[in-house]
């Protein structure tokens, strides 16, 4: 990046296999705005859903293993939609404790009865679910982060989807930073534990990560999608993505499937940053994903090394409450398959004397 006119190795993107420069979805893009121009005009359901748009939907379907997806303009507009298309104030929905803020959102707006579980923790989701009466109106949603944004872990989803089968409850991921990441050709979480869409009636994932483009996308059976369209706010009352996004990302998937490359080059990187970071001695966490946090602990250690990070050449966040719990600030590092093994080098010979000097 260049900041200020100054350049900067960054550390901090979520464009996790370097997708956002590619030139053939560049081209996709620019050849799309010739045709459909730079906006779509209005909402899906008036008249802004394109041939792009469907082809997207149909190919998403496709690629995931789902009956069918539906296209939003963002993640958080996803997930926002999804609870209060499915739940009401009778409901109950249940959420790990260190869900992405959407997540947490879309279940407080529904007024449906709240609970969160500890974190990654299957069974303190079976003692809340084993506290419930209630009658077989009334619907329970679990949502979960496939990979959790802060810490990189990733969830436990075959206990989840067992116990949510035991107990009749649709469990919904929010699949935003596994999808194009994980799996051995990068169709996400589910197939990182060999699971399919019976196992997880409700998927979600975005486009402004892995994909590197823009949007999300919720997939699931044709009744789920039919009852998000009529029902979800955030789909039925926004504009649609310009058609131009969704022929860049048709194109994004694709070149994932044709060039595997990419993904190879990120495990590659994650695998070599953690080699690094356990021979300087440097906080690693125990992350196995582009997401590689190293904890400081105090807010403004975790800020001064950012900032002395960014007078050496690399721009890395450093993240803070509320974002995390008090005590837990961190430097969220995450990796991208355009990393070289030197300029990994480079961040962690700037990283190791921070860190001693901090301790």
């Amino acid at each position: 990046m260049n900041i200020d006119g100054k350049n900067i190795l960054t550390f901090c993107s979520n464009d996790y296999l370097g997708l956002a420069n590619h030139p053939l979805i560049k081209q996709a893009m620019i050849d799309a705005i010739k045709i459909y121009g730079t906006g779509s005009g209005a909402a899906h359901l008036v008249n802004g859903h394109s041939t792009a748009h469907h082809q997207l939907e149909e190919e998403l379907a496709e690629f995931t293993g789902y009956p069918r997806a539906l296209l939003f303009s963002t993640g958080y507009m996803a997930n926002l939609g999804l609870c209060q298309a499915l739940l009401d104030k009778n409901d109950y929905v249940f959420e790990d404790r260190l869900n992405h803020a959407s997540l947490i959102d879309g279940g407080l707006i529904t007024g449906a009865r709240f609970q969160r579980y500890l974190h990654n923790d299957a069974n303190s989701l079976e003692k809340k679910l084993a506290a419930l009466t209630h009658s077989a109106d009334n619907d329970t949603l679990v949502l979960t982060d496939g990979v959790f944004s802060m810490d990189g872990d990733i969830a436990e989803l075959p206990a989840l989807t067992s116990l949510c089968k035991q107990t009749a409850s649709w469990l919904m991921v929010d699949d935003a930073h596994g999808f194009g990441t994980l799996g051995n050709t990068g169709k996400g979480c589910l197939q990182h534990f060999s699971l399919d869409s019976s196992d997880v009636p409700v998927y979600m994932a975005t486009f402004g990560k892995a994909m590197g483009t823009a949007g999300a996308f919720i997939a699931g059976s044709d009744d789920l999608i039919e009852t998000v369209i009529q029902r979800a706010r955030t789909y039925i009352y926004t504009t649609a993505m310009p058609a131009a996004i969704a022929e860049a990302t048709r194109c994004s998937l694709q070149v994932q499937q044709d060039e595997p490359q990419h993904l190879q080059q990120l495990n590659d990187n994650i695998a070599y940053f953690r080699r690094c970071c356990k021979e300087s001695a440097l906080p690693v966490s125990a992350s196995q994903t582009a997401i590689q946090p190293l904890l400081v602990g105090e807010d403004e250690t975790a800020v001064n090394i950012s900032a002395q990070l960014f007078d050496r050449g690399f721009l890395v966040t450093a993240i803070r409450p509320p974002t995390v719990p008090e005590g837990t600030s961190r430097l969220r590092i995450t990796l991208s398959a355009k990393h070289t093994h030197q300029d990994i080098d480079q961040l962690v010979e700037a990283l190791h004397p921070l860190f001693e000097q901090n301790q």
